[in-house]
């Protein structure tokens, strides 16, 4: 008991220093000298005919009062679920608007103070509702991004098994210039999101525990000690290996799906099947990726591993269209984006200690060097056709 009430000490106080803050500190004062600070963020827009319905949330520090609204520049009526919001506090906003599609649209929100708090549309079009119509369209979406190029990709299997050991070399390495490319690019997307989420929300650090969390959770179960393969019913190490990269993969492809779904939701038709097509043959190399760990492995059932990879890598790409198509949320895409970042890190790192184990020697050879890079060529050349 002694312990517990030194160790809980120094956190009672602190509570106790931050209420007489609170109440007898020079709070009130700054707050007469200085004008309160006001945000407001937009977390979706839901377009329906005729009507226009915002979600929004108080992203300051200060309590804020929405007072009217403008549509493309006109005041507009509406209704409002909340109309003083304390910090974090979360609204719906309706609106009636005869708003035209294919066609740009403002939105302003005006504060009792009068700032204004602005969301612009550039292609107004219907939000999808996931009736069966959609959900086929955005599965079948998924399929065609996601399942089918990964499981195309699976099928250099063959063509890998009968290289030398140098060559299988190669392609491991090529696959960590793979993984690589993929880790840098979702760690970009997560960081450029991390401006459009709310600030209370700490994109930053959203990124940062969805890497670590992934990470250090994979490590943990990997160090659970050796795996005796001679064991029935044991996985090898390099089956699991290929498990741990569709997994990666998976979670990358979850975020590719949400940008694939968000583009249609919000009427970017071109933008979505460019993204559809670039992702298509992004993903296809990624079934080289996944096989290369286990090419020189004989397994009795690898057609069954096949089929459960393939789907494991490419499965949630449907997930995220669905998720983008319906649901679209910042927040979910950073942290989705950030888990893979963490999962695909934990693979490189995996497949660099595994080689290293194999060759006995240093891993920097001609080989390697030029796979890695090679595999960091190959996605940046699928890459430009994403955009």
């Amino acid at each position: 008991m002694k312990k517990l009430i030194t160790g809980a000490l120094p956190v009672i106080l602190l509570l106790i220093l931050i209420a007489s803050f609170l109440q007898f500190g020079p709070l009130g004062l700054l707050k007469t000298a200085f004008p309160p600070v006001e945000q407001i963020a937009f977390e979706k827009v839901i377009l329906e005919k005729d009507k226009i319905t915002a979600h929004i949330i108080n992203d300051g520090p200060d309590e804020v009062t929405i007072s009217q609204v403008l549509i493309n520049d006109a005041y507009n009526q509406f209704h409002i679920t909340q109309s003083t919001l304390k910090r974090l506090e979360k609204a719906v906003v309706h609106m009636d608007y005869p708003w035209s599609e294919t066609l740009p649209l403002s939105i302003k929100l005006v504060s009792s103070s009068g700032l204004t708090f602005e969301k612009e549309i550039e292609v107004a079009t219907p939000t999808p509702v996931p009736d069966a119509r959609y959900i086929l369209s955005f599965a079948v979406i998924g399929l065609y991004v996601g399942v089918i190029p990964v499981f195309l990709g699976l099928l250099w299997l063959p063509f890998l098994r009968n290289l030398s050991r140098r060559w299988y070399d190669f392609f491991l390495s090529l696959t960590v210039g793979l993984l690589v490319f993929l880790l840098i690019d979702a760690l970009e997307g997560a960081l450029e999101l991390t401006t459009e989420v709310p600030q209370a929300l700490q994109g930053v650090s959203l990124v940062t525990i969805g890497f670590f969390l992934p990470y250090l959770i994979l490590q943990a179960i990997s160090k659970r000690g050796p795996i005796d393969v001679t064991k029935k019913g044991v996985m090898h190490h390099t089956l699991r290996l290929s498990y741990m990269i569709a997994l990666g993969i998976g979670l990358h492809n979850m975020g590719e799906g949400l940008a694939i779904g968000s583009a249609f939701s919000v009427g970017e038709i071109t933008l979505g099947s460019l993204l559809v097509i670039g992702f298509m043959m992004h993903n296809l190399t990624e079934g080289i990726a996944i096989v290369a760990p286990i090419t020189k492995h004989k397994e009795d059932n690898i057609l069954r591993h096949l089929m459960t990879l393939g789907l494991i890598a490419g499965g949630p790409t449907i997930i995220g269209a669905w998720i983008g198509g319906f649901a679209f949320s910042q927040i979910w895409s950073l942290i989705f984006l950030s888990v893979g970042v963490g999962a695909i890190f934990h693979v490189v790192v995996e497949i660099v200690k595994y080689m290293r184990k194999e060759t006995q020697t240093t891993i920097f050879t001609f080989t390697n060097v030029g796979g890695f890079l090679a595999g960091l060529f190959v996605m940046y050349a699928t890459g430009l056709f994403v955009f």
